[in-house]
């Protein structure tokens, strides 16, 4: 579910929104910090979430800094969370809703960091659409176990306490936004999890294959007949790397 193992043309063809918006999180960090193109960077200043400007009647404030990003790493880490995360989505929830789920949690962030936030406060960035994502799929954990696996439940788990620990300890982060695009997730997702099926490689597989010559011929026992010695140990192995960027992010915060 989590694991990427598509070429990149694709991945381009089975996620199309995700691989938009990840060449569009690159765009602009181009144009803007890096080539620092007068009309982009100029688009970039009308596009921040400035409480200030959206209390005077610049809404559009509240939709435009989702797409935006402060810096190639900024831009790097939040297209990599997407990349890992948004293709499951894209699939089960087909491209409408998704398109729809994204923006909906980014938004809900934003309008969380407007009325709770300083009104000095200015930011840009995907992450609150990010947590976003890790809200539905927390709902899945305990409203549709049936579209999620132990494993990825594990995963997802895992990641989500990490981040918010993260949220909390690192500085230059829009706590609000994170927070409530994670309560934004939880909010859209018995919207669109309606008739959502679980995630199956598969279905990408048959159409990528779709007109070739001969039938597409597979054991659908294959993974029960190996044997994953260390997958017992994931479970541990992940607590132990959160528990160690704790001590990281903790060590980080007071030099």
């Amino acid at each position: 579910m989590f694991r990427r193992s598509e070429s990149f043309q694709d991945f381009i063809r089975f996620y199309p929104i995700v691989s938009f918006l990840v060449g569009l999180h690159f765009f602009l960090w181009l144009t803007t910090d890096f080539l620092m193109l007068s009309p982009f960077v100029a688009l970039e200043n009308s596009a921040e979430l400035n409480n200030y400007y959206v209390a005077n009647g610049e809404y559009w404030r509240l939709v435009t800094p989702i797409f935006f990003h402060y810096g190639f790493g900024h831009a790097l880490f939040n297209s990599f969370s997407l990349v890992l995360f948004g293709p499951a989505l894209e699939q089960m929830l087909g491209k409408p809703k998704f398109i729809f789920a994204y923006l909906a949690t980014g938004i809900i962030g934003n309008l969380g960091s407007f009325f709770f936030g300083p009104m000095h406060v200015v930011s840009v960035g995907a992450s609150g659409a990010i947590f976003g994502l890790f809200g539905i799929y927390l709902y899945m954990i305990y409203a549709r176990r049936e579209l999620i696996d132990q494993a990825n439940t594990q995963i997802i788990l895992t990641i989500s306490v990490i981040a918010l620990v993260m949220t909390f300890l690192r500085s230059n982060i829009n706590i609000y936004g994170h927070i409530f695009g994670l309560v934004g997730g939880l909010v859209v997702a018995p919207l669109v999890l309606r008739n959502a099926q679980p995630f199956s490689q598969w279905r990408n597989v048959r159409r990528s294959r779709k007109g070739s010559d001969g039938d597409i011929t597979f054991d659908p026992n294959r993974w029960k007949k190996r044997r994953f010695p260390m997958k017992k140990f994931l479970p541990k192995l992940l607590w132990g790397i959160l528990i160690l960027l704790v001590v990281f992010g903790l060590i980080s915060r007071f030099l």
